[in-house]
């Protein structure tokens, strides 16, 4: 993925200027890059692709998607997301059309790929044939995004026309998704397995990555049949050799990356492409500027104990004056509370003060604590610590790679699909959520062995939370669920720092109208240019 990042980098303007040219007369200019002159070698084809791989996501979406979610709260401003969250959302929001926006760039880019890579002279027809299956893969990767937000979306497998793109109506939902299933189970006989990639080709879409999205189409539908199927494929080892990291914490560290957990990740590299969302995600003691996404006090509950049980079930050990001790592991590599004991790059720790009035007491900075709303420190008593990139320069524009697809979440996958089905069992369960849960650190027998009786479906549901908080799928679980109407009605909170330490934080209201904001806007700005393009419900 490093070279890729490379020939992207070298092309960004050859290929802009590519994209922009346009000759009716179909003559090649030479004082230009046009369709006709620029399709001279494999590098300026890869680098076109390597274009539709930084467009397929990014970090702005991998973040976001979290704060449209009852995982992160937005603290500063009237953002877009706190925008939608609060029910104000219409159809002129910048999310809007910037997420359709940003699909649309992406599968243009493709389409450009897909039309003209013939054009490369003595190209070899194997590499030249992976490469279009890649561009595939990207081109149903955004238009499942944007079924996933929108529904209904124009389809359409090649570059349009200037009036094609005025005119063109919404395909039905349905549609889109069955054509992004068709080119999946298409493309799955092309895209070699991940272990066949040489190592200068880390990061390209693998086998394994086409068949996690598919099983995703079918998960978005509670499909459990044919998720399941999948699923238990990928764990066989049919599409390529995957296994979890023995680490939690090292699995979100650069020293591991493209390590046997992950299946598909978006590639990222210092000063030659980097993302800066931490900047205003962790303390400011360390590095950090504001508080532009905290962790709610629900995340935090949803944390077990050590020994397998919640924190409002009976026996659990829970002490609401000493709340973050026995609690399960990930919690501390994911979450920043009071009294956390920070690891810095250079190996050195400092504690963490959150707790109104604690940093006076120790006799050092109140950087970190909470000091009400709409102040530069955090505004639910907690930062994050997962995915901060120990090796990032101040301002933290970090070279981490961001994981979209671990098999940590086929294993997840595979034991909901079980359970709903009304198969769940001993093996299923050890071979799930006790394999993840291990990996983790639990050691306790209570919660490794299976809980006959319990309730397993919010058993496997909180697992999927904690185990893959922060990291952009929550948003889409509680839609599918349908929890989401209850979870983002009402007052999320935070620490319990209010009151003088009395009373949780109770945090900015958020609506949901179930009848409208399970679909993004159809944006307003792309109507009034196509008049055939209808509108969603409640907008």
């Amino acid at each position: 993925m490093k070279n890729i990042l490379k020939y992207y980098a070298g092309a960004v303007c050859l290929i802009a200027m590519l994209f922009s040219s346009c000759n009716e007369l179909d003559l090649a200019p030479t004082n230009k890059f046009t369709d006709l002159n620029y399709w001279t070698s494999p590098e300026k084809a890869s680098a076109v692709l390597s274009m539709g791989y930084s467009q397929m996501f990014g970090s702005e979406q991998f973040f976001v998607n979290e704060k449209l979610s009852d995982n992160l709260y937005e603290g500063r401003g009237n953002t877009n997301e706190k925008i939608i969250t609060s029910g104000q959302a219409d159809p002129s929001l910048g999310r809007f059309s910037s997420e359709w926006q940003k699909c649309f760039e992406g599968i243009k880019t493709c389409h450009t790929f897909l039309e003209n890579v013939d054009r490369v002279p003595d190209m070899d027809e194997a590499l030249k044939t992976r490469m279009k299956a890649e561009a595939r893969f990207i081109r149903t990767f955004l238009f499942f995004r944007l079924a996933c937000h929108y529904g209904d979306a124009p389809l359409f497998d090649y570059n349009l026309t200037m009036q094609e793109s005025n005119t063109i109506a919404r395909s039905p939902k349905s549609e889109v998704i069955d054509f992004v299933r068709k080119e999946l189970n298409d493309i799955a006989g092309i895209i070699p397995a991940k272990q066949e990639y040489s190592e200068s080709d880390r990061g390209r879409i693998t086998k394994g990555a086409v068949m996690t999205l598919l099983a995703r189409t079918y998960l978005y539908e509670n499909d459990w049949s044919n998720v399941a199927s999948i699923c238990e494929k990928i764990m066989n080892g049919d599409y390529g050799s995957y296994s979890l990291f023995p680490s939690y914490e090292g699995l979100f560290l650069p020293e591991n990356e493209y390590n046997d957990e992950v299946i598909l990740d978006i590639g990222y590299v210092l000063t030659l492409r980097t993302w800066s969302e931490y900047y205003d995600a962790i303390p400011l003691s360390v590095g950090g500027r504001v508080h532009g996404m905290a962790p709610t006090q629900e995340l935090v509950d949803d944390y077990i104990m050590r020994n397998g049980k919640g924190i409002s079930e009976e026996g659990s050990g829970y002490n609401e004056d000493d709340p973050y001790v026995n609690r399960d592991p990930r919690f501390e590599k994911t979450i920043v509370y009071h009294g956390y004991p920070w690891k810095k790059g250079d190996g050195t720790t400092s504690l963490i003060y959150i707790k109104p009035g604690s940093s006076a007491e120790a006799g050092v900075s109140n950087l970190d604590e909470y000091a009400g709303p709409g102040q530069n420190a955090t505004g639910t008593g907690y930062y994050l610590r997962k995915y901060f990139d120990p090796t990032a320069p101040s301002g933290m524009e970090a070279g981490l790679n961001l994981i979209l697809m671990r098999y940590a979440d086929i294993l997840l996958m595979y034991a909901e699909a079980k359970y709903e089905s009304g198969q769940m069992n001993q093996d299923i369960w050890n071979r799930t959520i006790r394999a993840v849960r291990q990996r983790a650190g639990v050691s306790d027998a209570s919660a490794l062995d299976y809980p006959a009786g319990a309730d397993l479906q919010n058993i496997i549901r909180r697992e999927r939370r904690c185990e893959l908080a922060i990291e952009g799928l929550r948003l889409f679980d509680i839609r599918r669920w349908k929890t989401i109407e209850t979870l983002l009605n009402g007052y999320p909170h935070g620490a319990r720092f209010a009151a003088d330490n009395t009373q949780y934080i109770r945090l900015d209201e958020r609506k949901f109208d179930k009848g409208r904001d399970y679909l993004f806007a159809v944006p307003q700005s792309q109507r009034d240019i196509n008049k055939n393009l209808t509108q969603n419900p409640g907008y």
